[in-house]
């Protein structure tokens, strides 16, 4: 009878742990809380604009994520940074003028990031995705493992958790307890977006880019304290997009929206009002992003990759496969291809099939 393996969810790392596990003789199953996959990958559709609330961009140094882009025939661009550039250091101080160097590139998936979710996700025949089933027990002591989610009862051999390590310490009793140190550390842990505030600006034409400038801004004075240029690559739609300060969380998305309004025209100047759409993802307030019981402040990637987080469990049979669980570039997507890789490697090691 063929072992059964159950991932804790569908975002990058989940997905592509099932995607090298199927057809090696496993029965798999996915299990997400949330009613969409792509966890932190979430691209979404303003008429035929794509904008990218999640993770968007990657580089040169993200070697596997670019290698599985080519293997799933999935193109990226380079993200636009040609012209005037802003930098706001003081509240007193007009924005300043600065060029910004081409010599490190960032890219950005063609036709959005999700593209690649959904190339996975197409790739995985005979495998169940639950969506909106949260995990809340999870009980090894038998010899078959049991998981209860918020629908129902499922027997297991293998669990693979690709969840936010605090996510997972708080929100899921373990039987038996899991170490104490490996629980400390989970709590101590950040998820990368977990505090970010993604913005973005849709428009009927790249007004900057007719002005010579990039779109890009970075600003100490807030709200917008990193902005881009987010146009497709035909230049065919139009955005700028970025992240605003973490405590604009404390405002109303129409507050938040009215000091937004007033950078972009101290900055961008009147044209920069003519948006057609708004759109916002406070990712403090997605509850399976983060933990509404981590309390304290975290550094960004604080204890990312810790190699706590690469061991197995309760007997083998628990295993972390999450970007932040990474040895390389851990937090990022290129983090989550590498977790996924290492994870289904060490099961296939475990059950002699290397």
């Amino acid at each position: 009878m063929a072992k059964k393996i159950t991932i804790l969810g569908a975002g990058l790392s989940g997905l592509l742990t099932a995607y090298h596990l199927q057809n090696k003789g496993f029965d798999i199953e996915i299990v997400e809380a949330r009613d969409r996959v792509g966890g932190r990958i979430h691209t979404i559709k303003d008429s035929n604009t794509q904008i990218e609330m999640g993770a968007t961009w990657f580089n040169d140094a993200h070697t596997n994520f670019r290698a599985l882009l080519s293997e799933f025939n999935l193109d990226y661009y380079e993200q636009f940074m040609t012209g005037t550039s802003f930098f706001e250091p003081f509240s007193t101080a007009p924005p300043q003028e600065i060029d910004i160097p081409q010599n490190s590139p960032s890219y950005r998936v063609t036709g959005g990031t999700s593209q690649l979710i959904d190339s996975i996700l197409n790739k995985l025949i005979g495998i169940t995705t639950h969506l909106n089933e949260a995990v809340t027990n999870i009980n090894f002591e038998n010899n078959l493992t049991k998981v209860t989610t918020t629908n129902t009862i499922l027997e297991t051999d293998y669990v693979i958790s690709t969840l936010p390590q605090a996510l997972f310490t708080h929100d899921i009793t373990v039987v038996p307890s899991l170490p104490i140190q490996l629980q400390d550390l989970a709590e101590k842990t950040h998820t990368w977006m977990q505090d970010a505030i993604k913005v973005a600006f849709v428009y009927d034409t790249a007004f900057w880019r007719n002005k010579n400038i990039s779109g890009t801004l970075f600003s100490n004075v807030g709200p917008i304290t990193e902005f881009y240029d987010q146009s497709n690559e035909a230049l065919t739609t139009f955005a700028l997009c970025g992240f605003i300060s973490s405590g604009m969380e404390m405002y109303t998305k129409e507050e938040r929206l009215i000091k937004l309004k007033t950078q972009l025209e101290k900055v961008f100047g009147q044209e920069a009002l003519q948006f057609t759409s708004y759109h916002e993802t406070v990712w403090s307030k997605e509850e399976f992003t983060k933990s509404a019981k981590q309390i304290g402040f975290m550094y960004p990637h604080q204890n990312n990759g810790h190699p706590l987080f690469r061991k197995n469990y309760c007997d083998n049979r628990l295993l972390f496969a999450g970007t932040e669980t990474a040895q390389q570039h851990p937090g990022y997507m290129e983090g989550a291809v590498v977790a996924a890789q290492r994870v289904a490697n060490e099961i296939l090691k475990l059950e002699n099939k290397l």
